[in-house]
């Protein structure tokens, strides 16, 4: 499949899953959100805008980073967590931040088209599911080169938001190939599942997961804030 008919399957399975997800039932299993930083387990942490931000996830997901992240150790490797949990005043800033970043790299897009690119990416607060605390971006940092591993649109931390972010494009190379696939077989062993538009982003016990899984109900809800 050539990469124009490849994201052109993947466009439309993202507004059919949007579909789902908007009136799928959910139940949540009142759960806590738990911190990551101080779990011993073998992590590194992208730094992050909001300032004492701590990584935290439903106790479920807390304990498959867990199992992850040692198989990884076993082969030399780290998981990065990139984020996880995103309050509403996170979401609304990482977009604002993404947006006025294109806007300076991308001078010759129209604030509609920088809108589109990063709205297409970023979801709005009220509708991301990083606000259900089942949510982790996550790369990985190879400890033999002491690198992030190549992943096809990636500079060490640095993605670059376009098609070739889809988990399967036909585009990249066999490397990066390999690498998006060892990440997504890690997740998926442990019962979540890739989003359809980035290869970085995995769901567990959240609307798109059940929509993904055909469950009749989601685990978690959302988490608007921590409480005070």
């Amino acid at each position: 499949m050539n990469p124009k008919e490849y994201c052109l399957q993947v466009e439309e399975a993202e507004r059919v899953r949007k579909r789902i997800s908007a009136t799928q039932s959910i139940q949540d299993d009142g759960s806590p959100l738990v911190s990551l930083k101080d779990s011993g387990f073998n992590l590194m942490f992208e730094p992050s805008m909001m300032e004492g931000y701590d990584y935290r996830v439903r106790q479920a997901v807390y304990e498959k980073i867990g199992r992850i992240s040692h198989r990884l150790e076993q082969q030399d490797k780290w998981l990065i967590i990139r984020s996880v949990w995103r309050s509403f005043a996170h979401q609304r800033l990482l977009w604002q931040k993404k947006f006025a970043v294109m806007q300076q790299n991308s001078p010759d897009k129209s604030d509609k088209e920088i809108k589109e690119i990063v709205s297409h990416f970023i979801a709005p607060a009220t509708k991301s599911m990083h606000a259900t605390g089942g949510s982790v971006d996550a790369l990985i940092h190879d400890g033999k080169t002491d690198r992030v591993l190549d992943f096809g649109n990636n500079d060490g931390l640095n993605l670059k938001l376009d098609e070739t972010c889809y988990p399967y494009h036909p585009g990249i190379s066999p490397e990066a190939r390999h690498n998006r696939q060892l990440l997504i077989q890690l997740f998926e062993a442990e019962g979540f599942v890739v989003d359809i538009l980035e290869y970085w982003h995995f769901d567990y016990g959240n609307a798109n997961w059940a929509a993904d899984k055909g469950q009749a109900q989601a685990r978690y809800g959302v988490i608007e804030s921590l409480p005070e």
